[in-house]
């Protein structure tokens, strides 16, 4: 699958990099182009990837300070401006568009939701979200701004693909080495995904896995997740039966993007590794499992041929709306509201634009 990645605000920025350098590294091929949009000049200065700034009539290059009402109007303001930059880049070659952005900041928040709605009058193909919720403790603020910002991302985006901070940050980890080790541990999800039905190496597929598989999967459901495992393979494919389908299970319960979120309308299951190492008896098996577990019929699998020694689990599940880890957020959104509401100094109560409305 190849895709244009368009990185909103300071967090999407950075994972937006993230993903295009590790699909370079490994010469996947997926990123046919990426760009930053920020309204905070610093914040995009020490990017490689193409920038562009936009709210300099409004802000002067420094940010909206988590306003995310004010990070829609300067996206709605300057739209104009973020489609001339991607002017040439979405090509007939692009299957999709993903919008990559945090979803509890100023500019990403607010910026988002615009930019796909923007895009996607334009554009005839899918335009793609990859949300990213604000750990617990992140704040108040950050929690009211992520739950409107999702609300509406999910209203203007064809799917929103979650990544949950509190997921994979250990309690040891400084906040800043936290979000490094979340950006390089979704890069690689993210970016073995949007390569799945690229030819890489030598080796050919026995069951294809391309575009319209991930496309019909996550048209299904407005959330999604990303699950993944890797293990190492014995040179014999007979013996990697019970891997692959240990690999699935470690994928969908212990390695999702989004933890706990079991229950889904669709899945796709993609074995990564070398052709001869893959044993179909076991991608079956593993397919089987993941209907059983997340009460879905409609799960596609297959393999993606890699040169390595190793194997991997890519899973993605598709409408998880009744995931219990976003009631738990909603719960922190809704209870961060009425404490944020309760303040004379309230920086929510001007939030009245229509296409970021109130969550609760």
């Amino acid at each position: 699958m190849q895709v244009v990645l368009i990185g909103v605000g300071q967090a999407g920025g950075k994972l937006a990099q993230a993903i295009a350098e590790f699909d370079y590294e490994m010469d996947l091929g997926a990123v046919t182009g990426a760009l930053a949009v920020n309204t905070a000049r610093a914040d995009l200065q020490s990017l490689t990837i193409e920038t562009q700034l936009i709210g300099q009539d409004r802000v002067k290059g420094h940010g909206v300070g988590g306003d995310n009402e004010l990070g829609a109007e300067v996206m709605d303001a300057d739209a104009d401006q973020v489609m001339d930059a991607l002017e040439g880049r979405i090509t007939s070659q692009a299957d999709a568009i993903v919008l990559v952005g945090g979803l509890g900041g100023g500019t990403g928040s607010g910026g988002m939701p615009v930019l796909a709605r923007e895009l996607k009058a334009v554009y005839d193909r899918p335009v793609y979200a990859l949300g990213i919720l604000p750990g617990r403790d992140e704040g108040s603020l950050y929690q009211v701004n992520a739950g409107r910002s999702l609300k509406t991302v999910l209203r203007e985006a064809d799917s929103t693909i979650m990544i949950d901070n509190d997921a994979w940050r250990s309690s040891d980890e400084s906040l800043q080495a936290g979000f490094d080790t979340i950006n390089q541990r979704v890069a690689r999800r993210i970016g073995l995904l949007l390569a799945t039905g690229e030819r890489i190496g030598e080796g050919t597929a026995e069951t294809v896995v391309d575009a319209s598989d991930l496309i019909n999967t996550l048209r299904r459901g407005e959330l999604a997740a990303v699950g993944y495992a890797t293990c190492e393979a014995s040179e014999d494919a007979a013996e990697n039966i019970n891997a692959i389908t240990s690999l699935a299970r470690n994928a969908v319960l212990t390695g999702t993007s989004l933890p706990d979120a079991v229950d889904a309308q669709s899945a796709l299951l993609v074995i990564a590794g070398e052709p001869q190492r893959i044993a179909r008896k076991g991608v079956e098996r593993a397919r089987k499992w993941i209907e059983e577990e997340t009460g879905s019929l409609d799960v596609r699998g297959g393999d993606f041929p890699m040169e390595s020694d190793r194997l991997a689990a890519i899973v993605v599940l598709g409408g998880i709306e009744r995931s219990r880890r976003v009631e738990e957020f909603l719960d922190r959104a809704r209870e961060a509201s009425e404490q944020t509401s309760a303040s004379p100094a309230d920086p929510t109560e001007s939030f009245q634009d229509d296409r970021l409305d109130d969550l609760f």
